[in-house]
């Protein structure tokens, strides 16, 4: 009796097959962890776009040349910085107002303030548009 011819082919075909799946799972868990990276990136930047655009209010807000209150509103640039490609809006409200030209003021004792909220809103284009898309919206009471 001979003994069986081919065995080794087999065996050898097979770990090419299970080698090959090794190496396309690994390929796809890395193209999964770099584009997770990349919008985990994209969302600090977008956080600190809309900080910043929030210390540009509050400084706007309460310079002593403001003694009027006068809310800070609109578009924020970014240009010259390392977030030219986020836009950002400043929204600020009187409070309890809805409005920013609001005249109600609150007392406490012999002292008058006003309170004030900012909302900062920053993103980089529109959903449809990247795939890594990012945005973030932060809010901030100040008295004054």
């Amino acid at each position: 009796m001979r003994p069986e011819r081919g065995f080794a082919l087999v065996a050898a075909l097979f770990v090419m097959v299970v080698i090959a799946a090794v190496v396309a799972t690994m390929s796809r868990l890395s193209v999964t962890q770099n584009t997770s990276l990349d919008l985990a990136v994209q969302q600090a930047r977008a956080y600190q776009a809309a900080r910043a655009g929030l210390e540009w209010g509050l400084h706007q807000l309460l310079l002593e040349s403001n003694v009027a209150g006068v809310c800070p509103q609109g578009s924020v640039s970014m240009a010259g910085s390392g977030l030219a490609d986020f836009s950002v809006n400043l929204a600020c409200i009187k409070l309890p107002c809805t409005t920013a030209t609001c005249a109600q003021s609150y007392t406490e004792g012999s002292r008058t303030f006003n309170l004030y909220r900012l909302t900062a809103t920053a993103s980089n284009g529109s959903p449809d548009s990247q795939v890594d898309y990012a945005w973030r919206r932060l809010e901030v009471t100040v008295e004054k």
